[in-house]
């Protein structure tokens, strides 16, 4: 049953002319008594006329606070009809006033021309259903009411007591609506407007419903947050207590300990580390905090944070990408190395396009002295970054580059995240020296260590056992050196990109000499001053009959030992009058000289054969000879050589007896003699070119034809006298340039590899290329049966003054016997 109260003909039981009160964020509820503070002229004088007639007024929201002079749509249509209970006029101007609501309205229409706000309003009527449902939701409400004023304090216990006792369902509504001071103005606003008793107490339910879960999610964030204080308190509170007692147990070092680590978390804060970095020194400071300073473990902690925090995590030093100026430092350090110095620029070229290529890993490769470490520093200095070196020489220990776990007394953190501290940037020029001499042995193999740190997909994540931690290493250059590739293993070797350094030719030596190598000895020794010329004859001199090498290192040797003599004549004997050297001068000052000219002033010998080798040095002429006793067929092979070359020996052998016929030896001479082959240098001999040596030698022995001794050789032979193609064919031909060799036999298949002999190298030499043994002999005997011996010569492939001569010569086909009758047609 639905009751209302008052005449339903115009929707509302009484129509009323009123002053209004726009209030800013509160909403006056029937039966609720507010105590608000008016500012506002206008607010002012709509009190004055109402406490001057009935005292009501009309009260309702602003939509928005912060309007300071509202109209009519700045306010809610739908308001209260209040009482003033009491006003009261305040120092400031201001007038409190003491509000009751009474009864809802809405406006019908605003008043105009009135100096404060009037308006003509309509009372709401309230909605009444009185049935089980209604009376249930007020039990509910009720309760749901208790729970929401034991949760929010703010709420006063005297509110519960009055709701309890309400048993209207549109006045115990309002009263909750009143209390609930977290439900935002516009839900407020529409409980006002709501004039259903039911519909409005479902509303409420709602919203407690809604403020509760939020109030029950705070209440379990204030525990967990007071439970958290509390265990810091606690912790605080034992630490203090530690503190005190390892004082009186420690005296002053526990103050010295707190220092240091009041130090360490200063820098914590100015070094830029890892995620993971930081975290794990914040975990060993809260350690070191518990521990007594004297204790082993409280040092190796202080020692561990200490390497963290000083390594370079993201120092980097801004690189140079001035391509010309690079250049110009290069040229200015080195004199050749032409790919090295290439390689270098094409990475900054791409390196300033980019701004993201990671360090190359370089591996420079060649013999004793070619400049393989100095072109790492020039590296450093033309690309602007910093240089530090490790030199890997008999490193056997794979913790030398990982390091070893904190675990073992004195651990340290291997010499790659040593030398990163060292020179304290995150991106130098990295040089790995000697990649080649490291060993093996039970304590691992530090090559296998090196795959990591030389891998760009890996680097970013190196860990030193140290450390544990995941440190960066892609920013690095990473630049190796080594004599050979042999002691490299083959993953290490896939992981660098080798560029090989081969020997220095005499011109090159020469330019070095006065470029570089002088002007620095007569620095060291103090003879800038002195007018002193050393000819280039006399630096030719030394390097023809003092040095021996594929370097520069005893030519450097040599010039400062002549400076020294200079600089012993000149404190002698002064240094007013010019002093020049010339090559008659050399032997004066550094002695009788230690090598011959070269091979080509040897007269023609049987059974001797320049063949040419390389060394770890570079290359060599490698004398092969050839004796032959009576025996029984024995093939005996000295010199130091290894496997390849003693089945190269049985090789040349097997094709020698093949040809006995050619070579006018009887079918078996090889039963009749013993046949013995040595190389005299009493170094270790191996791979698979010094076939064509043996058996031009050994073919020579056995014919008794001298070899000329102009010509050297290199070369592998098969069983049918194929000549297959050799490797380091620069560092030979530069051997034979370097021994005033005139005749170079090779390979013809090893063409393609003469574009990188330096032109005035190949200009000095004939190279003749040959692919069959036949026309090794031919070139390398002194006979004028050649052509009986091994047939007429069908083409010409040689280099003459660099220029390559490629000659067929038409062979007329051999002349029919006319004393042999011809063949009669269909005889047998």
């Amino acid at each position: 049953m639905i009751f209302k109260n008052g005449d339903q003909a115009d929707g509302g039981r009484n129509r009323r002319t009123l002053p209004a009160l726009p209030l800013r964020d509160i909403i006056v509820f029937p039966h609720m008594v507010s105590q608000l503070f008016v500012g506002r002229e206008k607010s002012i004088a709509a009190l004055d006329e109402t406490m001057a007639a009935s005292k009501e007024i009309f009260l309702a929201a602003q939509k928005s606070a912060k309007t300071n002079d509202p109209g009519p749509d700045d306010i809610y249509a739908v308001g209260t009809i209040g009482v003033i209970v009491q006003l009261l006029r305040l120092a400031d101007g201001t007038v409190r006033v003491m509000v009751e609501g009474r009864q809802r309205a809405k406006v019908r229409r605003w008043v105009d021309g009135r100096p404060f706000f009037v308006v003509e309003v309509d009372e709401l009527e309230e909605s009444i259903t009185s049935d089980v449902e209604l009376e249930a939701l007020v039990r509910s409400v009720q309760s749901t009411f208790e729970v929401y004023v034991k949760l929010n304090k703010k709420v006063q216990p005297e509110v519960l007591v009055s709701v309890q006792s309400i048993d209207e369902p549109a006045r115990l509504s309002d009263t909750i609506a009143a209390n609930l001071p977290t439900i935002k103005l516009g839900d407020r606003q529409g409980l006002l407007e709501t004039t259903d008793a039911k519909v409005r107490l479902e509303k409420v339910y709602e919203l407690m419903q809604a403020e509760i879960e939020i109030l029950q999610v705070e209440k379990k964030i204030r525990s967990r947050v007071k439970k958290q204080m509390e265990r810091t308190q606690k912790e605080y509170y034992l630490n203090e207590q530690m503190q005190a007692i390892q004082k009186e147990l420690g005296g002053g070092e526990r103050d010295e300990l707190k220092n240091e680590i009041q130090e360490i978390e200063d820098k914590l804060k100015q070094k830029k580390l890892s995620e993971e970095a930081e975290a794990k020194v914040r975990k060993e400071l809260k350690k070191l905090k518990m521990m007594h300073p004297t204790s082993a473990e409280a040092t190796v902690v202080r020692n561990y944070v200490d390497w963290v925090i000083s390594l370079p995590w993201y120092e980097k030093t801004d690189e140079r990408f001035d391509l010309t100026e690079a250049e110009r430092i290069l040229d200015e350090d080195h004199y050749g190395l032409k790919k090295c110095k290439e390689r270098i620029v094409e990475y900054l070229a791409v390196q300033a396009l980019t701004k993201q290529l990671k360090g190359p890993i370089l591996c420079f490769v060649g013999p004793p002295g070619v400049g393989k470490t100095s072109i790492a520093k020039s590296i450093a200095r033309a690309t602007g970054r910093k240089f530090v070196r490790l030199s890997l020489g008999g490193v056997r220990d794979e913790a030398e580059i990982r390091g070893h776990r904190r675990t073992y007394i004195g651990a340290l953190p291997g010499k790659i995240i040593q030398s990163l501290k060292k020179v304290g940037t995150s991106n130098p020029v990295f040089l790995l020296d000697e990649i080649d001499k490291m060993s093996t042995d039970f304590r691992g193999d530090p090559a296998a260590a090196l795959l990591e740190v030389l891998d760009p997909e890996q680097n970013t994540t190196f860990n030193d056992h140290y450390l544990d931690l995941d440190y960066d290493l892609s920013d690095v250059m990473f630049l190796t050196t080594a004599n050979t590739l042999g002691g490299i293993p083959l993953p290490l070797q896939d992981r660098m990109e080798i560029i090989q350094l081969s020997s220095y030719t005499e011109f090159e030596k020469l330019n070095i000499a006065l470029k570089y190598l002088v002007p620095r000895q007569r620095a060291e020794c103090g003879l800038e001053g002195v007018p002193l010329d050393i000819t280039e004859n006399a630096i030719r001199t030394v390097i023809h009959h003092y040095t021996r090498e594929a370097g520069v290192r005893s030519l450097e040797r040599e010039i400062a030992s002549l400076c020294r003599k200079v600089a012993l004549r000149v404190v002698k004997e002064g240094s007013e009058e010019p002093l020049e050297i010339k090559g008659g001068d050399v032997p004066r000052y550094l002695g009788v000289p230690k090598f011959s000219l070269g091979k080509k002033d040897e007269e023609d010998q049987v059974g001797l054969v320049h063949g040419l080798a390389v060394w770890e040095f570079g290359g060599e002429i490698l004398d092969c000879e050839v004796s032959v006793v009576n025996g029984k067929g024995k093939l005996i092979v000295t010199g130091r050589l290894e496997k390849g070359m003693e089945e190269s020996a049985q090789a040349a052998m097997s094709y020698i007896r093949s040809r006995s016929g050619v070579l006018g030896l009887e079918a078996d001479f090889h039963q009749k003699i013993d046949l013995h082959v040595h190389f005299p240098d009493f170094v270790r001999k191996d791979g698979p070119s010094a076939g064509v040596t043996m058996v031009t030698a050994m073919a020579s022995a056995l014919t008794k034809i001298p070899v000329r001794s102009e010509v050297a050789m290199t070369g592998e032979i098969t069983l049918r006298g194929r000549v297959l193609p050799i490797g380091g064919l620069k560092e030979k031909l530069l051997a034979a340039h370097r021994n005033r060799v005139t005749t170079v036999i090779i390979p013809a298949e090893n063409r393609k590899d003469l574009r990188e002999i330096p032109r005035r190298v190949l200009k000095s030499l004939r190279v003749v290329l040959v692919d069959h043994m036949d026309d090794v002999l031919r070139e390398a005997l002194v006979t004028t049966e050649a052509e009986r011996m091994f047939g007429p010569r069908r083409r010409i492939l040689e280099y003459r003054g660099a220029e390559l001569v490629d000659q067929v010569i038409d062979v007329p086909p051999p002349a029919r016997d006319t004393a042999d009758p011809a063949p009669q047609p269909g005889a047998g």
